[in-house]
């Protein structure tokens, strides 16, 4: 509909806000793994250098650079290769339903990065002040 089209000038706007809004709960993820912030994991904080450990790092701090917007697409790139990795090793193996298996987060974020990956990061974002410069 034409009375929707004019909504297409808000797209980096809406972008950003998606990235940001991703980004502050995908490093609850990571604080929670590293820090035990806001709560420990159940099966308690994951040994350095263990599987775990790493997801949490590239949470936390992979999220910290999408939430600001720096190296957005490279950075985008690396956390949805995670998170289909996150699905098909830690969920996949569940059952074949991901609302079941525990998984839909995992391709959520995985799609969400996707489309960050592809679309840039939108507004308000250290990559896009970079190449105004």
């Amino acid at each position: 509909m034409q009375a929707f089209d004019s909504l297409s000038r808000y797209s980096p706007q809406a972008l950003g806000l998606l990235r940001i809004v991703t980004a502050l709960i995908f490093i609850a993820h990571g604080t929670q793994k590293l820090l035990g912030f806001p709560a420990a994991p159940a099966s308690g904080l994951p040994a350095i250098f263990t599987i775990y450990w790493f997801a949490g790092v590239l949470e936390l701090f992979g999220g910290l650079a999408i939430l600001v917007g720096f190296m957005t697409r490279p950075v985008a790139f690396i956390l949805c290769g995670q998170m289909a990795f996150a699905y098909w090793m830690g969920h996949a193996s569940r059952g074949p339903f991901p609302v079941l298996n525990g998984g839909d987060a995992a391709i959520l974020y995985c799609f969400i990065f996707l489309h960050i990956f592809t679309a840039g990061a939108g507004a308000w974002s250290m990559d896009g002040n970079r190449s105004k410069a």
